[in-house]
C-alpha cells in the first residue's frame, strides 16, 4: 500500500455481526408478518370476548375500502397489495447486502419455473383440499370465526385483485416467513428444529384472527412448507403452491358463495 493512503473497502458484503442480524430479523418482521401476529391476536381476544360465538363472527378478506366508489376502491387495492410487498424488496436488498444473490439466495427467481410450478400444483392439491374440511369442521365444532375470503363489488377489477392479492400473500409469506427467516435464524445459531418451530409458530400466529382452526391449520402448513423447502432448496413451489390455494380460495368463494349449502356466508 502506497504511504498515506487508505487501505480499499473490501470485495463484496461486509461482514455483518449477529446483533446486527438479530436487529434485522426483528425490524422485517415488525415492517411485515409479525405485526400482523401481534394484530390477529388482538382481534382473536376482541373475538373471543365478544358475546355469541365464534362461528357467529366473521373474519373478512379482501374488503372494499371505499363502498360506493369503485375507481377509489380500485386505487386502495392496488396500494394495498404494492406497499404489502415491500418487506419482500427489503429482503432482497439484504440478502444482497451480504453478499447473497439476492432472492435467488432462498429459491425465489425464474431459473426453475416447470419444477415451481409442477410441485407447487401438486402440493396445492394436497393442501387445498385437507385444509377446507379441516376449516369446517373446526368452524363446525365452535373454534373458528367464519371466513369471508372476499367482499368486493362486482366490478370488472374484482377477480384480478383477487388474484393479485393471492400471489402478494404468496411471495410475502413463503419469503419472509420460510426463506428469510430460516436463512437468518441458521446464521444467528438456531438449530434446525427450533428454526422450524418458530417459523411454524410464527405462520399460525398471523392467521390467529380466524379462530384456533387458522392458528393450527397454518402452523401445520408451515411445519409442511419448512420441510419441503429444506428438500427442495427453493421458496418457488411453496409461492406456487400458497398463490393457487389462495386463488382458488378468494376466486372460489366470490362465485360459489350464497349458491351452495356447503360453504358458510357471513
Amino acid at each position: 500500500m502506497v504511504p498515506g493512503t487508505r487501505p480499499a473497502p473490501p470485495s463484496g458484503a461486509a461482514v455483518v455481526g449477529r446483533r446486527t442480524l438479530r436487529s434485522e430479523t426483528l425490524l422485517v418482521l415488525a415492517l411485515s408478518l409479525g405485526a400482523s401476529a401481534v394484530s390477529s391476536l388482538i382481534s382473536f381476544t376482541g373475538a373471543l370476548t365478544r358475546p355469541g360465538g365464534l362461528k357467529d363472527q366473521a373474519a373478512h378478506l379482501n374488503a372494499s375500502h371505499a363502498p360506493g366508489r369503485p375507481w377509489l376502491d380500485l386505487s386502495w387495492q392496488v396500494f394495498g397489495i404494492a406497499t404489502a410487498l415491500v418487506p419482500v424488496f427489503l429482503v432482497a436488498h439484504l440478502l444482497l447486502r451480504e453478499g447473497a444473490p439476492g432472492l435467488r439466495a432462498v429459491g425465489f427467481d425464474r431459473d426453475r419455473p416447470g419444477f415451481d410450478l409442477t410441485r407447487g400444483t401438486g402440493l396445492a392439491a394436497a393442501i387445498g383440499g385437507t385444509g377446507l374440511l379441516f376449516y369446517l369442521g373446526v368452524r363446525a365444532a365452535g373454534f373458528n370465526l367464519t371466513v369471508v375470503p372476499e367482499s368486493l363489488p362486482d366490478v370488472w377489477w374484482k377477480i384480478p385483485v383477487l388474484v393479485a392479492s393471492a400471489v402478494q400473500n404468496a411471495v410475502l409469506e413463503e419469503v419472509v416467513v420460510v426463506g428469510y427467516l430460516l436463512r437468518r435464524l441458521g446464521q444467528l445459531g438456531w438449530t434446525p428444529a427450533a428454526a422450524l418451530v418458530a417459523s411454524a409458530v410464527l405462520r399460525g400466529s398471523y392467521h390467529l384472527y380466524q379462530g384456533v382452526g387458522g392458528f393450527l391449520g397454518n402452523m401445520a402448513m408451515g411445519v409442511a412448507f419448512v420441510l419441503l423447502y429444506r428438500r427442495w432448496g427453493r421458496v418457488g413451489p411453496l409461492v406456487a403452491a400458497h398463490a393457487l390455494i389462495d386463488v382458488v380460495a378468494f376466486v372460489g368463494y366470490a362465485l360459489l358463495a350464497g349458491k351452495v349449502g356447503w360453504l358458510p356466508t357471513a
